[in-house]
C-alpha cells in the first residue's frame, strides 16, 4: 500500500533538492510515529512534472522490508547527498534527472569461474533513478556559469539503485555426465542476490558539455568513478536432504572440508561499502533531454552477497558484477 504525503510546487530557479531535504527529514519524522521502522520501506520522490515531486511512503503488508535492518545508515547517507545538494542548489548550479532500466550479470561464488555459460547464466535486473548536479550552467541566472574545464567536463551523479539476480550453479561440476553426491548437492543449490544501493559517481565527460547541450553533436562519451552504500539480503536454498540451509551435510562436501568451522553460506542481511566505474554515452534526443548506455563494473567489499563465502583456492575476490544501463535524463533548469 502506498501513501501519498504531499505535494509540493517548485517555483522555477528555487531549486529542487534544496526543498527535498528540509522536506525529508521533516516529514520523516512524522512518519516513524505511525510506523515501525521494520514496516517502513522508503522509495522518496517520485518525480512527476518539473513544477512538483511527491514524497512517497510505503508499508508492505504481508512481506519483508529488506532494507529495514539499515535503514539508520541509508538516512544518514541521505542527509550527506541532500548536504550536497543543497550546497549546489545555492551556488546556482542547475541539476538534471533521471531513471534508467539494465541488466546484471553477477560474478560470484556460484559456478566455474570465467566461464561464459555461468556468466551468462547468472544474470538479473537492475532498476534505478539518478541525480545529476551540471556545473555547466546556472539555475538562478538561466545562464552558462564560468568556463573552467571541470564545470565544463565534470558531472556529480547520486543515484539509488536496485537489482536482483537469481543464482545457480552453471560449468563442468554440474555437467550431465557427473554423477558423484557432490554433483547433485551443487544442483539443489541455489541462490538470490538481492541489493539496494546508495551512492554518488563523479562522470568526466571529454567533449565539451555546453556544446553538447546546445545541440552541437548528437553523443557525449563519458567515463565515470564513485563508491555506493549497499545494503544486500542474500537467499539460500538447497533441495538436497532435508533442505535445511544450517546443515552443512546439505552442501557441497569440500566447502565444508575447508571451512576451519566458519559458515560459507548465508541467508543474512547486511550492509557493506562497494566501488563503481562506468563507460558510456549519452545521446542528445531534444534539448533538455538525453538518453544514455553505460556499461557499469561494482565491486563488493564483502563476500556474502550472494550468500555463498567458501574458501577453497577457486574464491579469490569478494562479489563483483556487471551492468547494462539503459536510460532517460531530462533536465530540469
Amino acid at each position: 500500500m502506498i501513501y501519498r504525503v504531499q505535494r509540493y510546487v517548485i517555483f522555477k530557479n528555487k531549486g529542487l533538492f534544496f526543498l527535498y531535504s528540509q522536506l525529508f527529514f521533516k516529514y520523516f519524522g512524522i512518519v516513524i510515529k505511525f510506523f515501525s521502522l521494520k514496516e517502513i520501506c522508503i522509495l522518496s520522490v517520485l518525480f512527476c512534472s518539473s513544477s512538483s515531486f511527491y514524497i512517497f511512503v510505503r508499508q508492505p503488508l504481508n512481506h519483508k522490508c529488506y532494507m529495514a535492518k539499515h535503514i539508520n545508515k541509508l538516512i544518514m547517507l541521505f542527509g550527506l547527498i541532500f548536504t550536497i545538494q543543497t550546497s549546489s542548489a545555492q551556488l546556482g548550479f542547475s541539476h538534471e534527472i533521471g531513471a534508467f532500466v539494465g541488466a546484471v550479470a553477477f560474478q560470484s561464488d556460484f559456478g566455474v569461474r570465467n566461464d561464459f555459460e555461468t556468466n551468462s547464466g547468472n544474470t538479473g535486473i537492475a532498476l534505478g533513478i539518478v541525480h545529476y548536479i551540471n556545473f555547466a550552467y546556472r539555475a538562478d541566472c538561466n545562464c552558462y556559469s564560468t568556463d573552467t574545464y571541470f564545470n565544463d567536463h565534470f558531472k556529480l551523479r547520486s543515484e539509488i539503485s536496485w537489482n536482483k539476480t537469481p543464482l545457480e550453479h552453471f560449468g563442468k561440476w554440474v555437467d550431465d555426465a557427473r554423477t558423484s553426491v557432490d554433483a547433485d548437492k551443487l544442483r539443489a543449490h541455489s541462490g538470490e542476490a538481492e541489493n539496494w544501493d546508495i551512492g554518488m559517481q563523479l562522470e568526466y565527460f571529454p567533449r565539451s558539455i555546453r556544446a553538447f547541450s546546445a545541440g552541437a553533436y548528437s553523443f557525449a562519451p563519458f567515463a565515470a568513478v564513485g563508491a555506493h552504500f549497499v545494503s544486500f539480503n542474500p537467499n539460500v536454498e538447497t533441495t538436497y536432504g532435508d533442505g535445511n540451509i544450517l546443515n552443512n551435510n546439505n552442501f557441497y562436501t569440500p566447502w565444508d572440508n575447508v571451512s576451519e568451522g566458519d559458515p560459507f553460506v548465508s541467508a543474512e542481511s547486511g550492509s557493506t561499502w562497494s566501488v563503481v566505474a562506468s563507460v558510456g554515452t549519452r545521446y542528445k534526443l531534444t534539448i533538455l533531454s538525453d538518453l544514455f548506455v553505460e556499461l557499469r563494473w561494482q565491486y563488493y567489499f564483502d563476500d556474502f552477497i550472494d550468500g555463498l563465502n567458501h574458501k577453497l583456492s577457486s574464491n579469490k575476490a569478494n562479489d563483483w558484477n556487471l551492468w547494462l544501463n539503459f536510460g532517460y535524463i531530462y533536465y530540469l533548469d
